[in-house]
């Protein structure tokens, strides 16, 4: 499994409560933090809530979704 890069689809591998995300929820990499550690900025848009929420979070809570990344390109 490789690392996500900034405008990546991925997938939750656990649920975050506290911001109504839940495990398998897709968001888009925004931006990647390097310090004081790496973590990732992530764009969701969780069905039932008006808007977009955005979580910083580790590699481990991510899952980068090949399949997602190819039916992006296909039309």
């Amino acid at each position: 499994m490789r690392q996500p890069h900034v405008d990546d689809l991925v997938r939750l591998t656990r649920d975050v409560p506290e911001l109504q995300l839940k495990q398998g929820d897709v968001g888009i990499v925004c931006s990647t933090w390097f310090s004081p550690n790496e973590r990732y900025e992530v764009e969701f848009s969780p069905e039932g809530l008006n808007g977009h929420t955005r979580a910083l979070l580790l590699a481990e809570q991510l899952q980068v979704d090949e399949s997602l990344l190819d039916s992006r390109f296909q039309a």
